[in-house]
């Protein structure tokens, strides 16, 4: 069971910040082998859904309201430690990240850009595909809103 917390950006510590951009860039850019510019000045804006196992972050989202991303509230930088994933963190840190929008955001319509590989895991937590798929740093994805 993951211990979830949520925090705005000035909420973090600098250890927390330094964990999840280390998270981020262990599966983002080592672990896909993609160059990207994941410090993209959103994080300022987001709140961040900090998933920890004992004392170590396992998994991470950061969360938009309406409008700072996508016109409706977003869900993004999913995440989960690679060697942490046969545990079902996945659906943890997305189910708590889609309660924290209805919470501090009170919607519930949510868009999300996914990597296509996984879109059946969003098809279990209630998301549909809309549109084409598409390139985003070489790496096939497609917009899914949940409603």
């Amino acid at each position: 069971m993951l211990d979830i917390q949520t925090k705005t950006f000035n909420q973090l510590n600098t250890k927390e910040l330094y964990d999840l951009l280390q998270l981020r860039s262990e599966v983002f850019v080592v672990e896909q082998d993609c160059v990207y510019q994941d410090i993209d000045g959103k994080d300022q804006k987001a709140l961040h859904i900090l998933g920890y196992r004992g004392n170590k972050l396992v998994a991470y989202t950061r969360i938009f309201q309406p409008g700072d991303y996508f016109e409706e509230a977003s869900i993004g930088r999913v995440v989960v430690k690679e060697k942490e994933r046969q545990y079902g963190f996945g659906y943890d840190i997305m189910n708590a990240s889609i309660e924290a929008i209805k919470k501090h955001f009170k919607t519930s319509e949510i868009r999300i850009s996914a990597q296509t590989y996984l879109k059946k895991f969003y098809n279990n937590l209630g998301f549909k595909e809309v549109g084409e798929e598409y390139l985003e740093d070489g790496i096939p994805h497609v917009n899914m809103i949940k409603n």
